[in-house]
């Protein structure tokens, strides 16, 4: 296998590193519309993850534009980003190369953390807090998104779905 299977997992690491909490609730919201990712984790399908990762993911939209927020690139802010990324890079790994796709997504996440820290404070200067943290919010979430609708499939079993 190729460095390209772990495009997702990349990709996810990226998102991380502006919003640590959008990569699982953007997984947490894909099995809950019934889709499953290609890295197997039985984390995935408990509800306390999945409800947890959502109300985790709105709080942070909201926490980020207080003006008490800490930066990204403080301790916790990265041990959020390290933990999230790995999760979420292992679930859109292929299968069997979980640990691999949770590297992948840790080693993207973390040192971008500073480089998106870095745009967002230009951001601030010229626009202000909440509105670049708006315009923030918008990319990264519509971005994870995309990874991981398009790293996950449909589940067959689930009620959503109308073939046969």
């Amino acid at each position: 296998m190729s460095i390209r299977s772990l495009l997702p997992s990349i990709l996810i690491g990226a998102v991380a590193s502006a919003r640590s909490m959008t990569p699982m609730a953007t997984i947490a919201t894909a099995r809950l519309a019934g889709r499953q990712t290609p890295g197997k984790l039985l984390l995935l399908d408990h509800p306390l993850f999945k409800y947890g990762a959502l109300a985790m993911g709105a709080g942070e939209l909201a926490g980020d534009k207080m003006k008490s927020a800490p930066d990204r690139t403080v301790f916790l802010g990265l041990l959020a980003r390290v933990m999230s990324a790995g999760i979420a890079g292992a679930a859109l790994a292929p299968q069997g190369r979980e640990k691999d796709g949770a590297v992948a997504a840790i080693a993207t996440a973390v040192p971008l953390a500073y480089l998106t820290l870095y745009a967002r404070k230009q951001a601030m200067a010229r626009i202000g807090q909440t509105r670049s943290g708006l315009i923030e919010d918008a990319l990264v979430a519509a971005a994870g998104t995309a990874i991981v609708a398009l790293a996950s499939t449909a589940n067959n079993d689930t009620p959503y779905n109308d073939t046969p």
